[in-house]
């Protein structure tokens, strides 16, 4: 019995023609595009936890610290009536919670710096891939 080839573009065991080399080269490129895009959101999901445990942080702090900084706001500003007019007092508490305020927005914003929303990783490995798809031999 002679060889009968299962498909008709098929001359010879083992040899694929043009056509279904294509047709694979195609299904590889969206194999590894899917691959690539799953990549992306699970980087995005990433920084997105990080940016979200950072502002709960941020939520927290600010609730304690508000509590924190009314009583001691007011025991400063009893204090200092003792020594001076209260309105004066006050005025004074004021002016240094306006400078910690300043302090802690420069801390908070330069933490926030550091989160990533582009998939660094994703960018870089399709950049690879553009370039293997240019030149494949290299």
């Amino acid at each position: 019995m002679s060889y009968v080839p299962s498909h008709p573009a098929e001359t010879h065991a083992g040899e694929r023609s043009v056509g279904e080399l294509l047709s694979a080269v195609t299904s590889d490129v969206q194999t590894l595009f899917r691959q690539e895009m799953e990549l992306a959101r699970t980087e995005v999901k990433q920084e997105a936890t990080k940016a979200g445990k950072a502002a709960g942080m941020y939520g927290g702090a600010g609730f304690a610290g508000y509590m924190v900084l009314l009583f001691l706001s007011l025991a400063a500003v009893l204090g200092l009536a003792n020594v001076m007019d209260g309105g004066w007092a006050a005025l004074i508490v004021t002016a240094v919670w306006a400078v910690i305020a300043a302090v802690l927005y420069q801390r908070g914003r330069t933490r926030m710096r550091t989160v990533t929303p582009k998939p660094e990783q994703t960018v870089d490995t399709l950049k690879e891939n553009a370039q293997w798809a240019r030149h494949p031999t290299r």
